[in-house]
C-alpha cells in the first residue's frame, strides 16, 4: 500500500518525563506501556496494544472477566471507574479487591 507506515502497535516518542520500563503512560489520546527506561525528551517506545500483566490497579477494586478498564491518572492505576477515567481495554482475567495489581488487556484505540 502506498502510503502505509505499520500498525501503529508500538510508537516511538520522546518521554514526557523520565519513565521506566513497564510504566503505563498517557500522553494526549495516546496511552499505552513503556517498553524501555528513558530519560525525559529522549525515544521511548510506547507499546499501545496486548495483554500486560503486574498493572497498577485500585485496590479497592473487583474486576470481572471483560469488564471494561480505564486509566485513572490521579491515582496513575487502572480502574473499573469510568467516571472522569480514559477507556483504555479491558480485564482478561478477575482481579481481586485489595489486589494492587492485575492483568490488563489495551486494545489501542485512540479515544477523544
Amino acid at each position: 500500500m502506498k502510503n502505509y507506515v505499520n500498525a501503529g502497535t508500538n510508537l516511538t516518542i520522546a518521554a514526557p518525563a523520565n519513565v521506566v520500563a513497564g510504566q503505563p503512560l498517557l500522553v494526549g489520546s495516546l496511552f499505552g506501556v513503556v517498553s524501555n527506561d528513558a530519560a525525559s525528551g529522549t525515544n521511548t517506545v510506547l507499546v499501545r496494544r496486548g495483554m500486560f500483566s503486574d498493572m497498577p490497579k485500585v485496590a479497592a477494586e473487583t474486576w470481572g472477566l471483560g469488564d471494561p478498564v480505564y486509566w485513572d491518572a490521579t491515582a496513575e492505576a487502572f480502574s473499573t471507574d469510568g467516571t472522569d477515567n480514559v477507556l483504555v481495554g479491558t480485564a482478561p482475567e478477575p482481579a481481586a479487591e485489595n489486589a494492587a495489581t492485575a492483568r490488563v488487556l489495551l486494545d489501542g484505540v485512540i479515544r477523544v
